[in-house]
């Protein structure tokens, strides 16, 4: 164990500030401070608010996982971070404290993916990731179907959100049904008092000549919106466990049907589902339920491991230097819209053997305060 790579993780791609310190497969800390609370007035995420709660929380959080890891700075292999996507301010946050913590401790720094980083935080769970894995990423910002035949750098996107995502319509539900934000977690509590099957609503891009792996929300959203008005408009009391648990349903029924065809389409018998609506405790049976008739494996890491967290990002670092591949060069930029091809960014002078950036960062580094 001591032989594995010892890797701080930094994400900061939303409202979360997380810290991860990972040793190979095994979690040794994982330190959030979330400013949800701050956003929750808005009915959504303030970017320039996250980035200012970030920016706050960004020491305090670092000094915390390094305590409950017991273990120094000066101990790690490495640090990584969420590069993108995610949103830009919040990510340069992030970024320019790794390429301060990494330049200062002379460590090489890794650039790493999110979507990338929620699908390698199973290895935390369950061990080392099948490869091939097949992936459903479903959050607040994504739902997307990922084919990974190497975490660190082979990601295959299969089908993605249209319009709205998961994790974003269970949020606007929840607005129209006056139940807060976040709308996830306080949905599914509802739904377990409800008739899944009390109100019929649409199933989108589930037709014969839709495309079989993307997935699309908006209608549903929409369908959801207009069934409670034409409720109240009729002076009628809504049933909010029943449309609860109707609409949760129907999003659950879309995005495991889609990802057991994609299993069976690419010959895949392991399934991984990460993001924040994983925790969602109906997603989490029916999947379990519809793999175990198909004769797939069914991967799903503990809650607290699907929601946006330093962890994910460690463990992806950790793979990059188990696997040996090249560090990010001090230029590395937050990227929006990083796609998941990358699960992460390498340097241009490693990748082409001239080394160097890191090797100076160990010179003018050797006297500083944190040996």
């Amino acid at each position: 164990m001591a032989d594995e790579p010892l890797v701080l993780g930094i994400e900061t791609s939303c409202d979360e500030t997380g810290v991860g310190i990972v040793r190979g497969h095994t979690l040794l800390a994982d330190a959030v401070a979330s400013s949800v609370d701050e956003h929750a007035r808005y009915g959504g995420v303030v970017p320039e608010v996250a980035s200012r709660a970030h920016l706050e929380a960004m020491v305090p959080t670092i000094q915390r996982a390094l305590k409950e890891a017991g273990v120094s700075a000066s101990d790690l292999d490495g640090i990584a971070v969420t590069a993108g996507p995610g949103l830009a301010g919040a990510l340069l946050v992030g970024v320019s404290a790794a390429k301060a913590y990494a330049y200062a401790l002379g460590k090489p720094l890794y650039g790493v993916n999110h979507l990338a980083s929620h699908i390698c935080v199973d290895q935390l769970e369950h061990g080392a990731l099948p490869e091939p894995t097949m992936a459903l990423l479903v959050s607040g910002g994504h739902s997307s179907l990922l084919l990974s035949a190497d975490i660190t750098s082979d990601v295959r996107p299969l089908g993605a959100t249209i319009d709205d995502a998961a994790g974003e319509a269970f949020d606007k539900v929840a607005r129209v049904l006056n139940l807060g934000f976040p709308g996830g977690p306080v949905i599914d509590r509802w739904a377990r008092e409800g008739d899944p099957d009390a109100i019929a609503f649409p199933r989108g891009l589930t037709g014969p000549r839709d495309a079989p792996y993307d997935f699309s929300f908006s209608g549903l959203k929409t369908a959801v919106a207009r069934w409670i008005e034409a409720k109240r408009n009729a002076g009628e009391d809504v049933p909010v466990a029943d449309v609860s648990a109707s609409f949760q349903e129907a999003v659950v029924d879309v995005l495991t049907r889609k990802a057991i065809r994609a299993c069976k389409d690419e010959g895949v018998d392991h399934l991984m589902i990460g993001g924040g609506v994983a925790a969602n405790s109906r997603l989490r049976a029916l999947a379990e339920e519809r793999c175990e008739a198909a004769g797939i494996t069914l991967r799903v890491p503990r809650p607290k491991l699907c929601t946006d967290n330093g962890a994910m990002v460690a463990a992806l670092g950790a793979e990059m230097v188990a696997r040996n591949r090249a560090p990010s060069d001090w230029d590395l930029s937050a990227d929006s819209s990083l796609p998941v091809t990358e699960p992460h960014v390498p340097g241009t002078s490693h990748a082409h053997g001239r080394g160097g950036a890191h090797d100076h960062v160990h010179e003018v580094s050797a006297g500083n305060l944190y040996d």
